[in-house]
């Protein structure tokens, strides 16, 4: 262990990384709530395709300006990676506030998510689009990084859409919040 003490702050104390101090660390950044969606790949000649995929992520971020880039981070354990290790588009869905039901349904495994959630429409390319978000990219994907037992996937957004403006649905500490606005640090 570790102690850094900084002036007029206090000391922090730094311990040697573990998978639970890791995750307890992680829980407090709050993170905006994203349902990422891919069309499920061809089954071979004359078969329907397979069913869509569909998980909710709160490693969405934006890469790049120019060229437009995002970013999203999937474990391969995840029963959505098969489909999205293939994909060639995806949407990525920036849930509102209280779409909560929508992130809970969508990080539920073992459950056609599509079936449970019948609030979707096929957009281009196949790609399932989720009703009600507070805005959507549709993507180009473009590049996997493997990294440790997750992938980072880089997409190209070629269409943006938003719905009605308002506030994002936010992840921490394990559960759901939202903004309450901005905060005026000056009054």
């Amino acid at each position: 262990m570790t102690t850094v003490h900084r002036p007029g702050a206090g000391a922090v104390e730094l311990r040697p990384v573990d998978t639970d101090l890791f995750r307890a660390l992680l829980r407090r950044q709050a993170a905006t709530v994203t349902v990422v969606t891919a069309p499920g790949p061809s089954a071979g000649r004359g078969r329907p395709p397979l069913p869509p995929a569909g998980f909710t992520a709160a490693s969405f971020t934006s890469v790049s300006l120019e060229p437009p880039l995002v970013s999203f981070c999937l474990a391969r354990a995840s029963s959505s990676w098969p489909t999205i290790e293939r994909a060639e588009h995806v949407a990525v869905h920036l849930l509102a506030a209280g779409q909560q039901q929508v992130a809970r349904t969508f990080a539920t495994s073992g459950i056609d998510r599509f079936a449970a959630h019948p609030g979707w429409t096929v957009g281009p390319f196949g790609v399932p689009l989720v009703d009600g978000a507070l805005a959507a990219l549709l993507c180009r994907v473009v590049h996997r990084v493997t990294a440790g037992d997750h992938t980072i996937v880089i997409a190209e957004p070629l269409a943006l859409g938003s719905g009605e403006d308002g506030n994002p649905l936010v992840h921490h500490r394990g559960g759901f919040s939202t903004t309450a606005g901005p905060w005026d640090a000056l009054g």
